[in-house]
């Protein structure tokens, strides 16, 4: 959820680090080159090259079927669009774009339903894409904020002070598990490495070291803001693959809308999309049988291809796990297994103004709130948050005039997500759901500065609040992640990125990208890049460039 850099491995140190290995690793897998030097003629045993099921077939343009038309499958679909391949992309909703969704807040104001950040900026073709389409991104230069148990404004300094201890553990971690991961226990959580670590930095004999320890301990459960879980389910063993790109965290001020546009133009205006069209069975067979993939629908159609992309989310794969007939081998359905789905969540609430900006807007102004608000485990809200669920929120009125609006953005997750998807599913119209929402959130924006119950100024306008736990299409949750138990991470997603190539199945989306971009966008177009260049490989189409610089 930060704008905090999540990338801790130095230049210097990339050489023993497992996730940088991986992506060079990547690289090879899928920029590959001429797989043929000869021409395509009868004097080529193509069997021999490229198998009997696809030789018998070069005599027409292979087809693909793309399972999902979000990021990854579109990106797939330029690809395979460029090698000579006919395309048709099957979306089971109305709409193409996938999590990349977005709606209107207010009057002249869209915002994301699904992702909102640009995960590293260093040799990321998302920040490039966000480049050329002119599209806005931003970044605080404010440190956090943050509200104590009992709803009070912690001064800047001391606030600095606890997020830059913060930070420094979580760069601990990720160090701790790249060097150990073979010899730490499954069973061991972030929480409990963050223990040791406050018990070592805040020692019993230190001033105030209760008081310390106690609003360090509340701050480390803002880690679930980032992967959708409670800290004390994220593995150590595994925290390692979390590590992003190099470079800034930028928010997308601008929202994906021309991001999105960009990388589904070359699909819309040459690949055959068919809406609203739910996929319950995919047949494949063994090369030896030479028989086309069936891919049926649950309106009773079975659609033949060549090859088939399936790029339905983690969490759909693993409640569907009958849909591929013969049953995945069990390596591979053990790895859909085995990774987590995240249940990260958002609520926007909009207001005429800004209130809790100082009215110089300067940084300076102890009052003026910009970036990140953490309100750590509130007890003046019992009645409504008995379990004292930490609150994390970014404002996004700190932006150019061209992309602010007075909006405060709640990320929330875990048992949270699922409390408040379940209460607003429950109420029939949007002006009750918005109500629900209104009040639910009213203790901790009443808690920042210059707010007045009885301004015009401080009453919310607009609400929007995600519901992918709700969603199927979605896999009712969002995003992968690693948690406690998890035994032999990088080999799954390894597994799950393999796919069958050999039957003619292939699997892409975040789950399945290089370590260093999983669960973000960037990783969704990656993987479909990869998955688009191995497919054309496979046809002996020659393929050239690379998936990074």
């Amino acid at each position: 959820m930060d704008a905090h850099p999540v990338s801790f491995t130095s230049a210097a140190e990339r050489i023993n680090s497992r996730i940088w290995k991986d992506l060079s690793a990547y690289r090879h897998f899928a920029i590959v080159q001429k797989l043929l030097q000869e021409d395509i003629s009868g004097t080529v045993d193509m069997a021999a090259k490229i198998g009997k099921r696809r030789a018998q077939i070069l005599s027409r343009p292979p087809r693909v079927g793309i399972v999902g038309a979000g990021l990854s499958g579109l990106r797939c679909a330029d690809v395979l669009l460029g090698h000579g391949f006919e395309v048709t992309m099957i979306e089971g909703r109305n709409r193409l774009g996938g999590r990349v969704h977005q709606v209107s807040l207010t009057p002249g104001h869209l915002v994301d339903a699904g992702p909102n950040w640009i995960h590293g900026t260093n040799n990321n073709p998302i920040m490039e894409l966000a480049q050329s389409t002119n599209t806005l991104t931003g970044s605080w230069t404010a440190k956090t904020s943050v509200v104590d148990e009992t709803g009070k404004m912690l001064p800047p300094d001391e606030a600095e002070v606890y997020s830059d201890m913060m930070w420094e553990i979580i760069g601990a971690a990720f160090t701790y598990s790249n060097r150990n991961t073979s010899t730490i226990s499954p069973d061991e959580s972030l929480l409990d490495f963050f223990n040791r670590e406050l018990t070592r930095r805040i020692p019993e004999n230190s001033p105030d070291w209760e008081k310390k320890h106690k609003i360090m301990s509340q701050i480390a459960e803002s880690w679930g803001a980032y992967v959708g879980n409670h800290v004390f389910s994220q593995s150590l063993k595994y925290f390692w693959l979390e590590e992003c790109i190099d470079g800034e965290n930028l928010f997308c001020s601008d929202t994906y809308r021309k991001i999105l546009a960009t990388v589904a133009k070359p699909a819309v205006e040459r690949a055959t999309f068919r809406y609203k069209t739910v996929v319950n069975k995919v047949q494949t067979s063994d090369d030896e049988l030479c028989e086309s993939l069936i891919v049926q629908t649950e309106s009773g159609e079975a659609l033949q291809f060549d090859e088939v992309v399936f790029t339905a989310p983690l969490g759909w794969l693993k409640q569907h796990p009958d849909t591929f007939c013969p049953a995945l081998p069990a390596r591979l359905a053990q790895a859909i297994r085995n990774i987590g789905y995240g249940c990260l969540e958002k609520v926007y609430i909009s207001f005429d103004k800004a209130f809790w900006r100082s009215p110089e807007n300067s940084e300076n102004d102890k009052n003026d709130t910009q970036g990140f608000i953490q309100l750590l485990a509130p007890n003046y809200a019992l009645e409504s948050n008995p379990h004292r669920w930490n609150q994390e929120a970014v404002e996004l009125s700190s932006f150019t005039p061209a992309d602010s609006h007075p909006t405060l953005l709640f990320y929330t997750y875990g048992d949270q997500s699922k409390y408040l998807t379940s209460e607003v599913a429950k109420l029939s119209t949007k002006e009750k759901k918005d109500a629900f929402l209104y009040e639910w959130f009213k203790p901790y924006y009443s808690r920042l500065p210059h707010y007045n119950e009885s301004s015009p100024d401080c009453q919310p306008v607009g609400c929007y609040a995600t519901e992918w736990l709700n969603d199927d299409l979605a896999g009712n949750g969002s995003y992968s992640n690693f948690q406690v138990g998890l035994e032999e991470g990088d080999r799954d997603i390894k597994t799950m990125r393999e796919g069958l190539p050999d039957r003619g199945l292939w699997f892409a989306g975040e789950h399945t990208s290089p370590f260093v971009a999983l669960g973000t966008v960037t990783g969704a177009y990656w993987s479909g890049e990869s998955v688009g260049k191995r497919i054309a490989q496979a046809y002996g189409r020659t393929v050239e460039g690379k998936v990074a610089a």
